[in-house]
């Protein structure tokens, strides 16, 4: 409660002055001309203007209201190195209990997860941001200081400071910190199949000025990618160097890169990266050989053509060597069949070689065949699209490429209406798991796709049978042979549904899926993994031939492994993220990345605990900086404008703000007594003056 005195004119103040000095004015001429009652009526003035004034005694009833403190936790990836949790929890603990014994203070916590990525990419911890939207909210008469936990990596300082009240820092880590980092300078998102790519990057040894250095001037650097080799470089510290290998697939490339920890370093985190390059293909060189003119060999040249990814080579034997009817050689082809180039000089420049109904007639040597046989096993497809000439002497299978096919011929041709049905592993496999018409994940079905009529029989040797044809004979087989790919097709009707016969089929979803499958296009792969993020959650999807699902390790940005299993039916698992950076899913075989934030995080850039970004705010605040590892300050309440940090002790001010809960007014001149006044002082005037 407090008592004041107060005026509350009954007319303009303006108007309240004039009349006093016009009072004033009067009563100075007539002291001058020394009239009678001068003194009587300049009183009786005073009166007036005081009762115009309204002078009030007025009490007021206060509420105080209480101050507030923002205590705002750095809770970035960084500050997860050492020791630093540790220090934090315990600073926060001695905060509180000494914040609790004030009156009058409420204390409002903040956490600042730090390492997220917005518009404008990597955005790193945003404290500064934070704390200044909490103390906005705050009014500004409330406002006590605020007592930021963090290791002074922040990174939304901007130039100039504000705020209504002192801001301290309490500082993680040591002084003199030293750290080493692996840099990636420039990596490729994207790279051709069997070309060189480049990954240029450079070791930064960080040491505080006074610290003791690393020693060593060389750096050893581990780089692996897929399942090759490790290759080891020693390269000179701070100084750009780069590695160079071939993409040898199509799909993503997981690049690990990792240099060797160093005596004395703070944390190995930012020693380790890991970089995903997608290799794509120029252009895919296809190679055609039609062993002679059917009906069919339209249906394999229109869907290669169709594609504009692939450069379509095309030769068709359109009469056999040992036929003579003496027509000019020059009448026979408008250009001669090129074996040895094809076969042997650039063999390798195909990815693909379909041989569509090819018959042994000494068009291509057994050498030739030999090379193809081995173009398989080095990385190469090929395709076999068989009719009835594979199940005589002349088949292919008598030939070097016999022992690296999936089925041997019985001899027989089965020539009866039938409609190809997809086996257990077809339904589940990418090349045919879908396929219009094939009545997916159902069972002795009939398919709803036209009939074939014509069919090689044979015996299955290896390889995986996708489709079954006449007495569940097998239709399509694929296996892999060495690094390469081979498929046999046992039909050549595949043309009838070409033609829409009974309705027709997918042929040209089969087909395309086929080629590029022999072509390895990773999402035709039978073993596949997928991952990632999504609203702070990692999913990940596993689809394979095997009907058992492994789990799944899950290394986390900082290093840290965990296990994720999967559901059984249908492969797929969840998991909570929140560390920002690289995540690397692997079951064993394969290795997928996924990416929450930036792949190299502004976290990660300096680990080192520093004052340094601090100084200016907690000065411009009138706050301190202290090292939790040199000793937890006291807390005080100090007077606004007064110091609020110094040796050992950091201050929050005390405001002492309220809001007027009761009011009361009594006027000091009530109207009975200046008239009373007013009155006698007229007659005491007439009075003096009638003498």
């Amino acid at each position: 409660m407090t008592e004041s005195l107060t005026l509350a004119p009954l007319l303009p103040t303006w108007l309240v002055w004039g009349f006093a000095l016009v009072g004033l004015a009067l009563a100075a001429m007539a002291a001058f001309r020394d009239a009678r009652g001068w003194v009587i009526r300049a009183l009786v003035l005073g009166v007036l203007v005081l009762a115009v004034a309204n002078p009030q005694a007025v009490r007021e009833e206060h509420e105080p209201q209480r101050d507030v403190a923002i205590i705002a936790v750095d809770r970035s990836p960084s500050q997860q190195i050492g020791e630093r949790p540790a220090e934090t929890e315990a600073a926060l603990k001695a905060i509180k209990e000494s914040l609790s014994r004030f009156d009058g203070l409420d204390v409002q916590m903040i956490d600042v997860t730090g390492g997220a990525s917005g518009e404008n990419g990597d955005t790193g911890t945003q404290m500064y941001e934070a704390v200044s939207q909490a103390a906005a909210e705050i009014p500004r008469a409330r406002f006590a200081g605020a007592i930021l936990i963090s290791d002074g990596q922040i990174h939304d300082l901007p130039p100039t400071v504000k705020a209504p009240g002192p801001i301290h820092v309490l500082l993680t880590g040591r002084p003199g910190e030293s750290d080493r980092r692996l840099v990636v300078e420039e990596a490729p998102g994207y790279g051709i199949v069997g070309k060189q790519v480049t990954i240029r990057y450079r070791i930064e040894d960080r040491v505080a000025k006074g610290a003791r250095a690393f020693g060593a001037n060389l750096a050893r650097v581990r780089l692996r990618y897929d399942d090759n080799e490790d290759a080891t470089a020693e390269v000179p510290v701070g100084k750009s160097d780069h590695f160079t290998f071939f993409l040898d697939h199509a799909g993503p490339t997981v690049v690990e890169m990792e240099v060797a920890p160093r005596e004395g370093e703070l944390s190995t985190v930012n020693n380790r990266t890991l970089i995903s390059i997608n290799g794509v293909r120029d252009r895919l060189k296809v190679l055609l050989v039609s062993g002679q003119p059917h009906a069919g060999e339209r249906t394999w040249r229109n869907l290669l053509k169709s594609d504009p990814s692939v450069d379509l080579v095309h030769f068709t034997i359109l009469r056999p060597p040992e036929k003579d009817d003496f027509t000019p050689l020059k009448e026979l082809a408008l250009i001669a069949f090129p074996i040895q180039e094809l076969f042997e000089e650039k063999l390798r420049d195909f990815d693909l070689i379909v041989l569509d109904r090819y018959v042994i007639r000494d068009v291509l040597p057994p050498s030739y065949l030999r090379n193809i046989g081995n173009f398989v096993k080095d990385g190469g497809a090929l395709l076999l699209a068989l009719g009835p000439e594979f199940a005589t002497m002349r088949s292919l299978y008598q030939t070097p490429l016999g022992p690296i096919m999936p089925a041997a011929p019985t001899g027989k041709v089965l020539e009866r209406g039938f409609k190809p049905t997809l086996t257990d592993i077809g339904r589940r496999h990418p090349v045919t798991s879908g396929l219009r018409g094939g009545r997916r994940g159902t069972e002795n079905k009939t398919p709803e796709w036209g009939r074939w009529f014509r069919q090689i029989d044979a015996v299955a040797k290896s390889g995986q049978i996708l489709m079954r044809g006449i007495d569940e004979k097998p239709l399509l087989l694929l296996e892999r042979k060495g690094k390469g790919r081979i498929a046999q097709f046992l039909s050549d009707h595949i043309w009838l549904w070409a033609r829409g016969f009974e309705g027709g089929g997918p042929q040209g979803e089969l087909l395309r899926r086929l080629a590029h499958w022999l072509m390895k296009e990773p999402d035709l792969e039978e073993e596949g993994l997928d991952a990632e993020i999504r609203d702070g959650r990692l999913f990940v999807r596993r689809h394979s031939l095997s009907e058992k699902t492994p789990d799944i390790t899950v290394t986390t940005p900082d290093g840290k492994t965990q296990v994720l299993g999967l559901d059984q039916q249908s492969g797929r698992g969840a998991l909570p993220v929140k560390t920002p950076g690289l995540y690397k899913v692997t079951d064993g075989t394969q290795t997928v990345l996924a990416t929450l934030g930036a792949l190299n995080p502004l976290e990660y850039r300096d680990l080192r605990a520093s004052d340094e970004k601090l100084k200016p705010l907690a000065k411009a605040t009138g706050g301190g900086i202290h090292w939790i590892s040199q000793g937890i300050p006291d807390i005080r309440r100090t007077r606004p404008g007064r110091d609020s940090a110094g040796q050992g002790w950091i201050g929050l001010t005390a405001n002492q703000s309220f809001i007027v809960s009761g009011l009361a007014q009594v006027a000091l001149l009530p109207g009975w007594l200046v008239m009373v006044l007013v009155l006698g002082g007229l007659m005491a005037a007439w009075h003096r003056e009638g003498r």
